[in-house]
């Protein structure tokens, strides 16, 4: 059995519309008739929230922290809630402990890897665990909780605004990788970089040049504003679960075929 392919949807520059692009990516992946896990590490529980499993976020422990503390120690079944469209790791009101909480444990950074590759292959569960993607969606802001998330997926997902602060931000993030990758001996790698919430100005269509620039060999994915967004996440859902027509679906299927394409492959080769 193939192990799943790892995502990380990040940036610590709060306001992007992370959660959006984290839980529409793992639609359109679910939409090809791939199985996702989502896991909400997030302390905030947008996702949580936005994929109609608000009981989870206020749920009595065991919880996520408690899961991360002890990888094998907690049951699938405590953190791990169905949805149609995808397996979720729900966050959890606990997890606004959880950056002092790591910090004073061993191998901190390493914890939901542990976590993850205890969920992928937990044979004694009696559900079908053989997922094709996991899809991380990280806190607005660097520390221990997204260390976990960068070194366990070592794939990104990078949701920016299309505007002037969003160069600054991307510097930030990936000199915080590059010291991650030295101190962990892996390589994290840009998968898509996802400009969000587009709108038509001048300011825009500059930043879009400067992303295609700054990172060429990155697919750049265009997202503009639409309502849809909202309606769906007041639904629990991604858009490719509404009966509604949206120009934005295609951009997500886009993605979500160059990624199967690109990192399926690649973890065939590595399971042969």
């Amino acid at each position: 059995m193939a192990e799943p392919a790892r995502l990380c949807v990040t940036n610590q520059k709060g306001g992007v519309g992370k959660t959006t692009v984290a839980i529409n990516l793992a639609g359109a992946l679910n939409d090809r008739g791939r199985d996702v896990l989502f896991v909400d590490l997030d302390p905030q529980g947008n996702a949580t929230e936005g994929l109609g499993l608000l009981e989870a976020y206020d749920a009595e422990p065991p919880t996520l922290l408690d899961a991360l503390v002890d990888p094998e120690g907690v049951p699938r079944e405590e953190i791990v809630y169905d949805h149609e469209e995808m397996d979720v790791v729900a966050s959890n009101v606990d997890m606004n402990a959880a950056a002092s909480t790591l910090a004073a444990e061993d191998d901190a950074e390493l914890r939901l890897d542990r976590l993850l590759t205890s969920l992928e292959s937990d044979a004694g569960a009696d559900v079908d665990v053989d997922y094709d993607f996991v899809v991380v969606d990280c806190p607005p802001h660097l520390g221990a909780v997204t260390d976990n998330g960068l070194v366990a997926a070592q794939n990104l997902v990078i949701p920016a605004l299309a505007e002037p602060t969003s160069k600054r931000s991307l510097e930030l993030l990936f000199d915080y990788v590059g010291a991650l990758e030295m101190d962990h001996d892996v390589e994290i790698e840009p998968q898509a970089l996802v400009a969000n919430r587009i709108e038509n100005t001048n300011a825009a269509d500059e930043m879009l040049e400067w992303f295609e620039d700054a990172l060429p060999e990155t697919p750049l994915y265009r997202v503009r504003k639409r309502v849809a967004f909202q309606r769906a996440f007041s639904a629990g859902s991604s858009i490719f679960a509404v009966e509604e027509e949206n120009d934005m679906r295609e951009v997500f299927a886009s993605m979500a075929e160059t990624l199967d394409e690109r990192l399926t492959s690649t973890r065939l080769e590595v399971s042969a």
